[in-house]
């Protein structure tokens, strides 16, 4: 990454002239973990717990937190602290309790949880601001903030929703106050009787894997029927992935993640792409597959090789895109039809193909962008297609759910890649610190979080757009 602002952190003389002269505090260099999925992600950091009551989620946090090797702080609520004791006692993860309001001197806690699954009416929303107000301040570097709350369509109580959807509103301002400090903040709202699907997504969230992802909404629900064991490490064993698009960039970063966490992955690109793909193979021992996606026999081609040398597949990544940027009255057919060709109709053609030698359990993630989302000035072809990747998974996910298949779209904002590396310099620079986290992500943060929406552990998001742009101020 060339961001020459982070670079300057690492210069503590010029750190002390920059504050000295009053100038903005330069962003702050993301704490990521690009190493395989361990044990207990927490590494013994403090994590303090907030809740109105004693709820159905209880538990599931004091479980999350003591097996991720986490040591909770309890604020004064005797019914909670009871239940962290009991989970706790069997991996040494024990709770100190907390007078409200106050922490140990000099105690950093690196996340903040708090439940407010049971919340009733906007009157409720004072006890979020209490704990929050009194916490966020100490919260260290690069923290993690994550509240829990029910799904606000879920509620038959008219004030009880308004006041589960005001604390999307709660997360995302607060996500902006806290970027300067690269820390992160995320709602997460758990379906009834979705409580067993939890765990995985706060181990997610709360580790150093989701650097990038912030002021975002997950919905965690019952959709997808799994029976499957959810393993915390090399999650991926056993499984088949196909990675269109793979030979380079976020591509290849999600060929190299992927397998890493055990993943035999094919890599398919246009023959082109011989040279980087086949370096790509060799290292990651990968199977190619050059393949132009828009050919209209490329579906039959693609099932004819699994079935030929896998017997199956478990997982697919539609990765395969480009970007031909026009104003739109000067944009040309040929120009518009190129893009939506790659990035939007070839994905439906050959994913129709593909569904018929996917496994069960298996996963399906597209890429779509931020500019899907809210628009790009020049790209009315790219915008197009990727609102209608966000479209497509909409629509398929419920229809092969029972099949235990969960399908969902990333939202890449600026990522540091060779392509965005050719942007004109002051453009790099605005595109940069138009988010919370005032920086470029990398084509790694894309990657950890496909990997991870392509493990049995994220069965419970399915039909879902998650954006990977450091809290972008643009789009929703």
């Amino acid at each position: 990454m060339n961001d020459y602002m982070i670079q300057l952190t690492k210069n503590p003389i010029i750190t002390k002239l920059i504050k000295k002269i009053g100038l903005p505090n330069p962003p702050v260099e993301l704490h990521r973990n690009n190493n395989p999925w361990e044990e207990r992600p927490f590494n013994d950091q403090p994590v303090v717990i907030g809740q109105m009551s004693k709820t159905a989620i209880t538990k599931t946090l004091a479980e999350t937190i003591a097996k991720g090797g986490g040591n909770p702080f309890i604020e004064n609520d005797d019914d909670i602290l009871n239940i962290f004791s009991e989970v706790g006692h069997g991996y040494g993860r024990l709770p100190q309790m907390l007078v409200q309001g106050e922490l140990p001197e000099k105690l950093t806690p690196k996340m903040l949880i708090f439940d407010a699954s049971n919340i009733q009416k906007p009157e409720d929303l004072n006890q979020v601001y209490a704990f929050f107000k009194n916490h966020l301040r100490s919260l260290a570097i690069c923290g993690r903030v994550v509240i829990v709350s029910r799904p606000p369509d879920t509620q038959k109580d008219i004030s009880t929703a308004a006041a589960s959807r005001a604390l999307e509103g709660f997360i995302r301002a607060m996500a902006r106050e806290i970027g300067f400090k690269g820390a992160t903040a995320n709602i997460v709202y758990v379906a009834p009787d979705s409580e067993n699907r939890l765990e995985p997504v706060i181990r997610f969230l709360l580790s150093e894997r989701s650097a990038y992802i912030t002021g975002q909404p997950i919905n965690v629900n019952n959709q997808v029927i799994s029976d499957e064991p959810i393993p915390k490490m090399r999650p991926l064993d056993g499984k088949t992935a196909l990675i269109t698009g793979a030979a380079q960039g976020i591509g290849a970063a999600i060929a190299r993640t992927m397998a890493r966490e055990g993943a035999h992955v094919i890599i398919m690109d246009r023959p082109g792409e011989d040279i980087p793909a086949g370096k790509l193979a060799s290292e990651i021992n990968g199977n190619l597959l050059f393949c132009d996606i828009t050919e209209p026999s490329a579906g039959n081609k693609i099932v004819e090789m699994i079935q030929k040398n896998n017997n199956g597949l478990d997982i697919v990544v539609h990765n395969a895109g480009i970007t031909r940027d026009k104003l739109l009255i000067n944009m040309k057919p040929d120009i518009w039809d190129q893009v939506l060709h790659v990035n939007f109709r070839a994905i439906l053609n050959v994913n129709e193909k593909l569904l018929s030698i996917m496994r069960s359990n298996g996963r399906i993630v597209c890429l779509s962008s931020v500019s899907g989302i809210a628009g790009n000035r020049g790209q009315t072809n790219y915008s197009t297609s990727k609102a209608g990747v966000i479209g497509f998974i909409s629509a398929l996910a419920p229809k092969v759910s029972e099949k235990g298949i969960a399908v969902n779209a990333v939202a890449p904002g600026f990522i540091e890649t060779q392509m965005t590396a050719q942007i004109p310099f002051a453009t790099q620079l605005v595109a940069r610190r138009l988010n919370n986290l005032n920086q470029g992500g990398t084509p790694d943060d894309v990657a950890e979080t496909i990997t991870f929406l392509c493990s049995p552990g994220a069965y419970g998001i399915t039909g879902q757009v998650l954006r990977i742009c450091g809290g972008a101020l643009i789009g929703a």
